[in-house]
């Protein structure tokens, strides 16, 4: 097991460990030195780094996607940790434990598959029914669905991703489907099984996380279409009507043309499955956000562009760090009392004193006993 890992580095600390090159670019310094740019990973986040010095003995010693040992210190740098690499080597495959490099799902995936193989065995619908199976039935397919991320990077960006997504989305389609008279259950989860099944062929992930050949020309949407009809030629007592259905909810779960969404939702399943798919991605974005943001001081994450905003660090905001120095058990010092007003001489002496003055003077009487 390496060590230490990405969310353990701390500022000032000088480091020995191992990660995987997530992109690596050759700049150059103002007097014209080569210098090195990274981005490292492990699974729990990844780290940018310079290298700065000794650049061309190390230049073409590896690339991305490969595993590097590196010796340096972490520093500070506009708010986040930053690596200055000292050295580094290229690794070879037999030092490195892959687990130690890549984000995976904290669910076991085949707990997850027999999840999933159950929600459709209790499908209703045979035609429906018969399909997921024809889908799910496939080697391939299955041992990539059981594999692949959701996304290269803006939601469920780990390895069983997207299968985690889809059971996600299809517990709040049974709830949904509860709630809403009219929507055909075994549809919404058809649709919930299939939006997604070409990412296992749009994304590269047996290293970093990419998109393939066949991801860049055609499309995860595009793929899924051409897996379904794949599937469909050995079913042909499948309904032609339903089929439209099915392909018009993997058309549209985008949700709008300019999200990519060939056409936009045009009935409730479909506009549901939209709705649910956005929310759950959304939702996940903005765990991994708070969880792997690096800022190191304040109660906001960075920009996020997927979400189009920062997000609020409830913890740190509802419980935040002491300031250095201050005492846990200091209380605000005590205010010294107001100084007393100055006494009055006592009533009854000043009315003796005037009646004394008064009986001199033969103003008074003096009273009878």
């Amino acid at each position: 097991m390496k060590s230490p890992y990405v969310n353990e580095l701390k500022p000032n600390q000088l480091v020995e460990t191992s990660f995987l090159v997530q992109s690596k670019e050759i700049r150059q310094k103002k007097g014209g030195e080569l210098y090195l740019s990274l981005f490292l990973a492990d699974r729990t986040g990844e780290l940018d780094a310079k290298m700065w010095d000794n650049v061309s003995d190390v230049l073409n010693e590896f690339e991305r996607d490969d595993f590097v040992k590196v010796k340096g210190i972490i520093q500070v740098f506009h708010n986040k940790p930053q690596m200055t690499i000292h050295k580094v080597r290229r690794m070879d495959e037999s030092e490195v434990q892959f687990s130690d490099y890549f984000p995976s799902s904290k669910r076991d995936a085949g707990e997850m598959w027999l999840e999933l193989r159950g929600i459709v065995a209790a499908m209703r619908n045979p035609h429906l029914k018969g399909l997921l199976e024809a889908v799910l039935d496939d080697e391939d397919i299955a041992r990539r669905y059981r594999l692949a991320p959701a996304a290269k990077q803006i939601h469920h960006a780990f390895l069983g991703g997207l299968i985690e997504h889809v059971l996600s989305v299809c517990g709040m389609a049974k709830s949904a489907a509860a709630h809403y008279a009219n929507i055909d259950y075994d549809l919404l989860i058809a649709g919930a099984v299939l939006h997604d099944v070409g990412k296992i062929y749009e994304l590269n992930y047996e290293r970093g996380f990419s998109y393939s050949n066949e991801g860049q020309l055609i499309g995860h949407i595009s793929i899924a279409m051409r897996m379904v009809g794949d599937k469909l030629r050995g079913l042909p007592d499948f309904p032609p009507l339903v089929r439209s259905l099915v392909e018009h909810m993997i058309l549209s779960h985008h949700g709008k043309l300019e999200f990519g969404s060939p056409k936009v939702p045009q009935f409730p399943e479909a506009l549901l499955l939209h709705y649910l798919d956005d929310l759950d991605s959304k939702m996940e974005g903005m765990r991994a956000l708070i969880e792997n943001d690096r800022q190191l001081e304040g109660c906001f994450t960075t920009y996020n562009s997927a979400l189009e905003r920062a997000a609020l660090k409830k913890d740190r905001y509802l419980n935040p760090a002491p300031v250095p120095g201050a005492s846990a058990d200091a209380k605000p010092p005590v205010p010294p009392p107001a100084p007393a007003p100055p006494a009055r001489p006592p009533a009854a002496a000043g009315n003796s004193l005037m009646a004394e003055k008064l009986l001199q003077a033969g103003l008074l009487r003096p009273k009878a006993n």
